[in-house]
């Protein structure tokens, strides 16, 4: 039980005020949640009180005070007044005590006072919780040691959670938290003597030896005998629900803010498997031994702060294959380039997976395919050694395990020669992937996207851009041409056309790529039927998008001849002006479907078709002639915005005067000089058309107006 306290009339008093001049403290502070306000308050209070003084059972109002707080988190305020509350002497039971320490929950970082005001709690003394009340306090601050604000506040206080190994009851969280917070300066002889001394009366107590294993790993030369051949303990998480509870609490609190979360991702400290929690005897952990009183260590680094600068000055650790597991090193590896690491990176897991496949090995492929992705996303480079062994590992691959794994490896595959990488590679890889379904298409074609914006960056940064890596990209468009025409008849809609038209967006830029205009054969363009196909969707927004790439390649073929001053006429410049005037025809022209100006290719219609079409229009009597229907009037796709655009017009000119007639739509050139003579509004046929373009515009449909704008000489005049 705490410390009892005889509170005086005076006291007392205070103690009946406490609930409302907090509540006037706490509706000025931000830092309070207001749903918390009047359970603290309570038990604040109540502990002040002895128990036959209280009026009310005060463990129906901790155990409403811990709901709240599991439910929400503290945050800083309510924390700290917590915190008071359980350091300090109080008429609280010991149950109801521990029940709050185990709900202490903080919703943001916890700031360096608190956590000294909790060190300075622990130890010996009349007015200290007791033990056990500590020991709960230090297993909290092991839970509590990541989100932690200011980590050098711990080490400021090694001396103190030091002393308390002489304690038995808290040895084990001590050596634990002691494990967490050691770096090589806290490391000194008379401390290794006490730990050796200490180990030897408890009988190699498993959390002394645990921490003598962390002290060995800075000065492994030091400690040597059998002190850490024991059993040690491996300093897991103390308590995993409770981190996993912390973790969705301020998740929860950054989405609440609209922020993003408060502590970023410590990606500045050498990994240490043992003190996470978790297993990973693969790959060894970083480790620098010989080191000197002047000397860096990579174990040394606590934040960004420390690894710039001493960038220059660090030390490698004595196993450089730990390179693929540990993000600190990955990092000064790739600032300090060391051939060396990487080659024998590449070597071990040659190694390892050949040990797989062989069957002499424990080791999972989906446990390699995660470390080589870690590595590729940490160096941007993909070794042709990795390479080869992923083609062996494809070998043996059912297409399914690991499959996103593999993929995003093979996304930083090099630039060379395609047809090899094909052969090699992607032909594999698609017999593996493809089943026939078009969710293993759509995942291919993100796969290629993904490789074709590797390469465009790579080729843009590039100062000697080489024939080779221009085809390479060139070809890999080429033989996505054909998976995207497949997609566009086995999936249909409108989330397959956008990544369709995302691929082909990036494959635009290759249009006007100045050192292309030399290798006209290095270029490629979207296939006409897959263009007419995804033209024609019910889409206008897909439709829109079409046009917007057509404009873009356009653009590029332009800006490339501009640049070149010569004759640039590369074989496909007569397919693209195909679909390029078919569309033209459509929109603007109404010649829809005709082939009988230069370069249109009547959008791959059949004559006979055409004309059969052409006959069962004209039977309709509608007015209209085949050749219009695909105007921006008629258009299935574009008909209700131009006739939107036109209600708009009509709507404020009749605000200003009365309008005697209004079109009934569908729009001609005809019917506007007739609504006009009529006492309708006076518009003409290239004003209505061109407000046509921008009311698409204005509603995030502009390539049609682009396209236009570039193609057509009336507007580009205009």
């Amino acid at each position: 039980m705490s410390t009892s306290l005889n509170p005086s009339k005076e006291e007392r008093g205070q103690g009946q005020d406490y609930a409302s001049a907090r509540a006037q403290a706490a509706s000025a502070s931000p830092s309070n949640l207001p749903e918390m306000q009047e359970p603290l308050s309570d038990v604040l209070r109540a502990s002040k009180l002895p128990a036959k003084q209280r009026g009310a059972n005060v463990k129906i109002t901790i155990d409403q005070l811990t709901s709240l707080a599991y439910d929400h988190g503290l945050l800083p305020a309510d924390l700290n007044e917590l915190i008071d509350l359980v350091i300090a002497p109080s008429f609280l039971d010991q149950a109801s005590i521990a029940a709050i320490i185990r709900n202490l929950y903080p919703a943001t970082s916890v700031n360096s006072d608190l956590i000294i005001k909790v060190i300075g709690c622990l130890g010996h003394g009349k007015l200290k919780p007791s033990l056990s009340i500590q020991a709960a306090l230090l297993k909290w601050l092991i839970m509590i040691h990541p989100v932690s604000q200011d980590r050098n506040c711990f080490s400021k206080a090694y001396s103190v959670l030091f002393n308390l190994l002489d304690t038995a009851a808290l040895r084990t969280y001590a050596c634990h938290l002691l494990g967490l917070i050691t770096r090589r300066r806290h490391v000194r002889p008379h401390r290794i003597q006490a730990l050796l001394s200490l180990s030897r009366q408890t009988g190699s107590d498993p959390a002394l030896t645990g921490l003598l294993r962390v002290y060995k790993d800075y000065y492994p030369e030091i400690i040597v005998g059998d002190a850490t051949r024991g059993k040690g303990l491996a300093f897991n998480h103390p308590d995993s629900q409770w981190r996993e509870r912390l973790d969705e609490i301020r998740q929860a609190h950054a989405q609440r803010r609209a922020s993003q979360s408060e502590t970023p991702l410590d990606a500045f400290r050498v990994a240490r498997h043992r003190l996470r929690g978790t297993k990973d005897p693969t790959i060894p952990e970083v480790h620098t031994s010989h080191a000197t009183e002047n000397s860096i260590t990579l174990e040394e680094i606590e934040n960004v702060d420390g690894f710039v600068r001493n960038l220059e000055r660090v030390e490698l650790p004595n196993q450089l294959i730990a390179i693929l597991s540990d993000p600190l090193l990955q990092k000064l590896l790739f600032l300090r380039p060391q051939a060396q690491a990487h080659l024998r990176a590449c070597h071990w897991l040659d190694s390892c997976a050949k040990d797989i496949m062989a069957g002499d090995s424990d080791v999972h492929v989906e446990d390699i395919l995660k470390l080589l992705r870690n590595y590729v996303w940490a160096t941007k480079a993909l070794p042709p050694i990795f390479l080869a062994l992923l083609r062996e590992l494809m070998n043996t691959w059912d297409g399914f395990e690991g499959r996103e794994l593999i993929l995003d490896i093979l996304t930083y595959t090099p630039v060379a020669d395609f047809q090899e990488l094909l052969s090699n590679i992607f032909q594999l890889l698609e017999h593996r992937v493809l089943d026939g379904k078009p969710d293993s298409q759509i995942q291919l074609l993100d796969f290629y996207n993904s490789l074709l914006h590797r390469w465009m960056l790579l080729l843009e940064s590039s100062e000697q851009k080489l024939l080779a890596m221009s085809e390479s990209i060139a070809h890999l468009v080429s033989h996505v041409n054909d998976l995207c025409l497949t997609l566009i008849q086995t999936s249909p809609c409108m989330e397959t056309n956008g990544k369709i038209l995302n691929f082909y967006h990036q494959a635009s830029s290759l249009a006007s790529d100045v050192h292309l205009i030399k290798h006209a054969h290095a270029t490629t363009v979207p296939p006409a039927a897959l263009i007419y196909s995804m033209f024609f969707t019910p889409s206008p927004l897909t439709a829109s998008s079409v046009c917007s790439i057509i404009a873009k390649y356009k653009e590029g073929f332009q800006t490339a001849m501009g640049a070149a001053k010569i004759d640039y006429t590369p074989r496909h410049i007569p397919e693209f002006n195909g679909f390029l005037m078919d569309i033209c025809n459509c929109l603007w022209r109404q010649r829809a479907l005709s082939d009988e100006d230069t370069n249109a290719n009547g959008c791959m219609v059949s004559r006979p078709l055409v004309k059969d079409l052409s006959s069962y229009v004209t039977n309709l009597s509608m007015g209209g002639s085949l050749a219009s229907l695909f105007s921006l009037s008629y258009s299935p796709t574009f008909s209700l915005f131009a006739i939107s655009f036109l209600r708009a017009v009509e709507d404020e000119a009749d605000e200003q005067e009365d309008l005697e007639m209004r079109h009934a739509g569908p729009v001609t050139k005809t019917s506007l000089a007739a609504l006009a003579n009529g006492g309708g509004i006076n518009l003409s046929w290239d004003n209505y058309r061109r407000g046509v373009l921008g009311f698409l515009n204005s509603r995030g449909m502009g390539g049609v107006e682009h396209l236009l704008s570039i193609t057509i000489g009336a507007l580009r005049q205009k």
